[in-house]
Order: structure tokens, then C-alpha cells, then sequence
């Protein structure tokens, strides 16, 4: 199923926007949109769909997507009956984001956040803790002090050692690190060449380093070796597949750069928890199918 382009509209005289969702239910909508998207959901519980991740979410479940990046809730059960499922929904521009960091080197902790939102982030119980009357207390300000509560709100959520990366690499394919000229390249070739056999030699040439001192540079970039970070790549493009119709198990498995469907289901197990079989009929059975 493919998700649809979402059109999101701000007030006149404001930078962001802050929408307070009141429903009976919240039905599965997948959808993506060029803005970063910070969702509390509050008296419900449910399902949440953001890139290749299908997990549970429960009573003040916070996070934070980046922009592009398709996701979609899907709410079971309210915890109040009588009262409706919730969500404060927060939407901001990269152009917006970024805009903090560049002049205020005070506000530099925010870079590592919103790179991280490009997989989706879930917070730790003790940020939301600390967060929660922030984001609460925002829908009765006036526009200036809701501006300077969004930046604290996020701020705190720079500080959460503890945050949830939610989708592989391969989904969310938009990072790359534009700062490291080098590593830009190496990165580049993956994206590109993913489904092809990859030699590290090839890779170090590109990056003009010995291959033992790329493995450390892409250690230290991404928090991952090369070897993981092109298996979190193939599979998050194989999910992204798995997503998109019912192509058969094995083309997949060949268009990811697997030669064997045994190994491509070993190395998606390993990553995801499921087979790829079971990924798929999960989403469908989450509301997946349009």
C-alpha cells in the first residue's frame, strides 16, 4: 500500500503547528508529509505504523518522525470509555529545525535529534514524564510562549539518552551525514549499490582510508560497522517492498541483494524478530491495506 501525501496547514502569524485530535477511535491513515511530526497519544491504546516498524503503543506514547517518513496509528482500545482517544499532534518545518541550531550554538544538542527523527524516535518513560505537562500546557498559550515551550519541549527530548530508534536504515534512507565529505561518499555508494555485492576494498578506495581506518570512521559516524549498516539498508528496502503490494518472498529477496531466500529470511529474523512472510501480514492485518 502506498501512503498518501499529507497537506498539513499552519495559522496565519505562526511558525508550527499544534493540533489537539479529540476522537472516538483513531483509524489507520498511512500517510507522510515534509514535516518533522511530534505525536502524544493520550487515553488510548493501539498500534503504531512508522516506516518498517509495527509495534504497540499505549497512554502517553511520545514520538517524534522525520520529515518523509510514512506512519500511521491504528488505536484498539480506550482507556477511559467514556472519554475520547487523544493526540497532541506538532508539526514543524526542517527549514524551521534547523534554523535553531545554525545561529545558536546553545541549541547545538538538537542536530543528533532530528537525525535520529528521520528513523522515527520513541522516549524514554521518564522524558515523556517530564515532558508531558510541557506539551499539555502548550495548547492554551498564545502563539509567542507556545514558540518558546516548543523549543524547551524539545530541548528535553535532546537530552533522552534512553530514545527508541524505530525504523532500519534502508526505510528512512534520507540520512545521510552531509558533514564528512568522505564518509558522504562511502554512504552514497551503499544507497546506491545495496542490492549489488559490496567489497570493503572498493569502499575504502572511495573514502581514500585503509579499510581498517574506514571501519572505525563508519563505526563512529553511524554507530554501526559497514557489514551492519548494509544489512540494516537491504532490509529496510525489503520491508519498504514488503509494504508495497504482494511481490513474491524471493524477487524481493534478489532485489535487496540476496541470492538466497534462506539467508534473507535468517538475516530479516535477526533484525526485525518475524519473518518477512509475518512482517507483511502484520501490517495488513494492522489496516495496511487500502
Amino acid at each position: 500500500m502506498q501512503p498518501w501525501l499529507e497537506q498539513v496547514t499552519r495559522s496565519s502569524g505562526q511558525s508550527w503547528t499544534l493540533f489537539d485530535r479529540q476522537l472516538p477511535a483513531f483509524p489507520f491513515n498511512w500517510h507522510y508529509h515534509p514535516e518533522f511530526e511530534l505525536t502524544l497519544t493520550l487515553n488510548s491504546s493501539g498500534q503504531r505504523f512508522v516506516g518498517d516498524h509495527v509495534g504497540q503503543y499505549g497512554d502517553a506514547d511520545l514520538v517524534l518522525v522525520g520529515p518523509n517518513l510514512p506512519h500511521a496509528w491504528q488505536s484498539r482500545v480506550a482507556l477511559d470509555p467514556t472519554q475520547p482517544h487523544r493526540a497532541l499532534v506538532l508539526w514543524f518545518q526542517p527549514q524551521w529545525a534547523y534554523g535553531l541550531t545554525q545561529p545558536y550554538p546553545e541549541l547545538d544538542s538538537l542536530v543528533p535529534l532530528l537525525a535520529d527523527a528521520r528513523r522515527g524516535v520513541a522516549f524514554s518513560p521518564d522524558t515523556v514524564a517530564a515532558v508531558l505537562p510541557r506539551l499539555l500546557a502548550l495548547v492554551e498559550m498564545a502563539p509567542a510562549q507556545r514558540w518558546l515551550g516548543l523549543v524547551d519541549v524539545l530541548l528535553l527530548l535532546a537530552a533522552d539518552r534512553q530514545r527508541q530508534l524505530l525504523t532500519l536504515q534502508g526505510f528512512a534512507s534520507e540520512q545521510l551525514p552531509r558533514d564528512r565529505a568522505r564518509l558522504d561518499r562511502v554512504l552514497a555508494h551503499l544507497h546506491a549499490h545495496y542490492a549489488e555485492p559490496i567489497r570493503l576494498e572498493t569502499l575504502a578506495d572511495l573514502a581514500a582510508m585503509s579499510a581498517s581506518q574506514l571501519q572505525r570512521a563508519f563505526k563512529r559516524s553511524t554507530r554501526s560497522t559497514v557489514s551492519g549498516y548494509l544489512a540494516q539498508l537491504r532490509i529496510g528496502h525489503a520491508c519498504a517492498l514488503l509494504l508495497d503490494g504482494d511481490r513474491p518472498i524471493a524477487q524481493i529477496a534478489e532485489a535487496t541483494g540476496y541470492r538466497q531466500q534462506s539467508y534473507f529470511t535468517r538475516q530479516f529474523r535477526a533484525l526485525k524478530g518475524m519473518t518477512p512472510l509475518a512482517f507483511r501480514r502484520g501490517f495488513h492485518a494492522g489496516g495496511g491495506r487500502g
